[in-house]
C-alpha cells in the first residue's frame, strides 16, 4: 500500500527543486532573485503548513512508517562509540534486534533496538523489524549484563509487532517477551525507551518498560496497529483510519494517559526532514533522564517503577475519593 505522506511530499518536489535551481542560478546571476526565492519559500514553508500541520491519528500512522524516518541503527550510530553484541546463547541471532555496548555523552550503556530495512533486501534480512524469540531472547540477555555491570539501558522502540509466524510460536515467543518484561521490570539500573516509529503490541512493549518514556512527536504506541484492530472489531481491515482515531495512539493521547513522559518534537513534515536535529535532539533528551535517574540509589529506582505502572488505567469515583478507598 502507498504511504499517503509519501504521495504528499511528491507534490512538493516541484517546488523543492524550483528554489534550489534559483539559488544556483542566483549566485553567478548579475540581477539579484532573493526576493523571488524568499516568497517561493514562504509559499513553500505555506503548503508544509497546510499539508503536515494537523495531522490525523491515521496520518500519523503513516508519518511513523515512512521509509524515510530515523530508524533506530541511525540513533545508535551518532553515540560516541557502539560495539554491537550478537546472539541469544540459545539458537541464533536475529538481526531484527540491534544491541550492545555503547558510549552516549561520556557514559557507558547499554543500547538495544528494533531494526528496519532501508530497502527490501535489507528488510527481508531483518523481517521488517518485527523480531522472533530469538531476538527478545537477546534483548533479556543483554538487559540482564547491564544489571550485572551497573550500566543504563537504553532502547530504541520501532516495530509493528513481534514476528507472528509458526515457527517463532513453536519457539515460545509470547514466554520470550514476557521474560523481557520481567528483566526490565527488576534491572536494578535506569531505563530510558524512545518509541522512534512504530511501537506495536507486545513486540514494542517487551522494550519499553522503562523510568523514563520517551516518544517522538509523530510516532504511534498501541496494543494494536490499527489495520489489525478494524479486523477484530469490526472484520473490516478497511476500517483502519477509525480505529486509529479510537486507539488513542499518538504521542499527545499517551502521555495524558501518563504512559509517556516525554514527546520530542518533530520539524514540520516529519523526523526524517531534519534527521540530525532531529538524532540530536533525542539523544539529549535520553542522556537529562539517565543523569536524573542515576542519582536515585536503585532501591527508590525500582519503586518509582513499580509506581509508575500501578498508576496506569486506575481511576477513583466521586465516593471513594470521599472515604478514602481506591479503585
Amino acid at each position: 500500500m502507498t504511504n499517503p505522506i509519501v504521495e504528499r511530499e511528491r507534490g512538493l518536489v516541484e517546488l523543492e527543486r524550483r528554489i534550489a535551481e534559483l539559488r544556483d542560478v542566483n549566485v553567478d546571476q548579475p540581477v539579484d532573485m532573493s526576493p523571488e526565492i524568499a516568497a517561493l519559500e514562504q509559499k513553500y514553508e505555506e503548503i508544509l503548513r497546510e499539508v503536515f500541520g494537523n495531522l490525523s491519528p491515521w496520518m500519523k500512522v503513516h508519518m511513523a512508517r515512512h521509509p524515510n524516518r530515523p530508524t533506530a541503527l541511525d540513533y545508535i550510530d551518532a553515540f560516541e562509540r557502539f560495539d554491537e553484541l550478537h546472539g541469544d546463547r540459545h539458537f541464533r541471532d536475529d538481526p531484527a534486534i540491534v544491541g550492545g555496548f555503547g558510549l552516549l555523552c561520556g557514559r557507558p550503556v547499554i543500547a538495544i533496538g528494533e531494526q528496519r530495512g532501508r530497502d527490501t533486501k535489507e528488510n527481508l534480512r531483518r523481517n521488517f523489524g518485527m523480531p522472533s524469540p530469538e531476538g527478545y531472547r537477546k534483548v533479556r540477555r543483554l538487559a540482564h549484563l547491564a544489571a550485572r555491570l551497573r550500566v543504563p539501558i537504553i532502547t530504541f522502540v520501532d516495530t509493528k509487532g513481534a514476528d507472528p509466524g509458526i515457527s517463532s510460536e513453536e519457539h515460545a515467543q509470547s514466554e520470550a517477551i514476557a521474560m523481557c518484561l520481567y528483566e526490565f521490570s527488576q534491572a536494578r539500573v535506569p531505563i530510558v525507551a524512545t518509541v522512534v516509529g512504530e511501537g506495536g503490541s507486545g513486540g514494542a512493549l517487551a522494550l519499553a518498560i522503562a523510568d523514563h518514556v520517551i516518544m517522538l512527536e509523530h510516532s504511534t504506541y498501541s496494543v494494536a496497529s490499527p489495520e489489525g484492530c478494524a479486523a477484530i472489531l469490526w472484520s473490516d481491515a478497511s476500517k483502519a483510519e477509525e480505529a486509529a482515531a479510537r486507539l488513542k495512539l499518538t504521542a499527545q493521547d499517551l502521555q495524558g494517559f501518563g504512559i509517556v513522559d516525554e514527546i520530542v518534537p518533530e520539524p514540520l513534515g516529519g523526523a526524517h526532514r531534519d534527521r540530525e536535529a532531529v538524532i540530536a535532539r533525542v539523544l539529549g533528551s535520553i542522556d537529562a533522564a539517565v543523569s536524573r535517574l542515576a542519582a536515585m540509589p536503585p532501591d527508590r529506582l525500582l519503586e518509582e517503577r513499580y509506581r509508575k505502572y500501578r498508576r496506569l488505567g486506575s481511576w477513583e469515583s466521586g465516593q471513594q475519593e470521599s472515604d478514602g478507598s481506591h479503585a
